[in-house]
């Protein structure tokens, strides 16, 4: 049997031998046949938020955050609808801020490919730096014993802040999109270390599909609000990258909907589990690296036997990838034990 995985940029075709062979996949959602007019429909009648246009006044400094290069967030489609509602405030008082978590920065072919060649010329785009932190300025005094959690200092001194952000399951947040797109997108490296602690991560309601009483979605929101979000604008997409909904509005209860609306067609039930699984992290852009492939890796590991296998496809271009502590922390150990 012939099976077309995700890899890359163009895929991959594995022949798989023998006939006891089950695929599963997301149920396949068209894309809207107006992806524009739905934008205008969404964030002109959003979710219990006023319209976007008239949020934001025309003196108002405005932090538009967006995900890094490796999310399929199609923030180059967005970013001129977003814009063109903003017509009323100086260019120069727009910052897009790309949330690179603790990734690399983006290179400027890349932020090119995120926001497009006119957006890049025109706006200022900022590469978020978690390390640095002459970027950075404090969302919320340390308590009880922690540091200060600092965000982006373009954000913070944002008069109106709006994150763009897609959803799709998450092995450890339950979701991404939300809140996901401040925190950790825009955070300090003291703080994102704190929030990936292995009491968080490790705690078995961290996981795919829950938002309720899930300690890291908990998190994610909990120093998130340490600087509110005003307007939330999230998609959900096919693997096409064809957009198949808008959920705009306020950050909790339109992400909460969309979140909703990706249980029904991207999580499918799996009838036992197997001795092998053959999977891949979703191509491009996801699994440029091996650190982002590992979500692949969890999605499998919910349905395979005791001792059976897992086999990955991902083009890992990036490597493991070069920069981070992830890397830092393979080499530091000789086994999967003494890691």
């Amino acid at each position: 049997m012939n099976i077309h995985l995700q890899y890359g940029h163009d895929g991959l075709t594995v022949d798989v031998p023998g006939t006891n062979v089950t695929v599963l996949s997301p149920r396949f959602v068209p894309g809207l046949p107006d992806e524009h007019a739905a934008f205008v429909q969404a964030v002109r009648t959003p979710i219990d938020a006023p319209p976007l246009r008239t949020l934001v006044n025309s003196s108002d400094r405005v932090a538009i955050v967006i995900a890094d290069i490796t999310r399929p967030l199609p923030s180059d489609r967005l970013l001129p609808w977003i814009l063109t509602e903003l017509a009323h405030v100086d260019a120069r008082n727009v910052a897009i801020i790309i949330g690179n978590g603790t990734h690399r920065a983006c290179t400027p072919a890349e932020i090119e490919l995120l926001v497009g060649p006119e957006i890049a010329r025109d706006y200022r785009v900022i590469n978020h730096n978690a390390y640095d932190p002459a970027t950075l300025a404090v969302a919320r005094a340390g308590r009880h014993g922690h540091a200060d959690l600092k965000f982006n200092r373009a954000y913070v001194e944002a008069d109106k802040r709006i994150v763009v952000g897609f959803i799709e399951p998450h092995f450890m947040a339950g979701y991404s999109g939300g809140y996901k797109g401040i925190f950790p997108g825009i955070a300090d490296i003291d703080s994102i270390m704190h929030y990936h602690r292995a009491e968080v991560i490790g705690d078995p309601r961290s996981t795919w599909g829950v938002l309720e009483n899930n300690p890291t979605q908990a998190q994610i929101r909990a120093n998130g609000a340490a600087l509110p979000v005003d307007f939330c604008i999230n998609v959900t997409l096919n693997h096409e990258r064809g957009i198949t909904g808008f959920y705009c509005g306020d950050v909790i209860t339109a992400h909460e909907i969309g979140c909703g609306f990706v249980k029904e067609t991207a999580m499918v039930a799996c009838p036992q589990p197997f001795p092998l699984i053959i999977t891949t992290n979703s191509g491009y852009p996801l699994d440029q690296n091996l650190y982002q492939t590992v979500k692949g890796m969890c999605a499998a590991a919910e349905v395979i036997q005791e001792g059976g296998d897992i086999l990955v496809a991902a083009r890992c271009n990036d490597g493991f990838p070069a920069h981070g502590n992830f890397t830092k922390l393979l080499y530091e150990h000789p086994s999967p034990e003494a890691l």
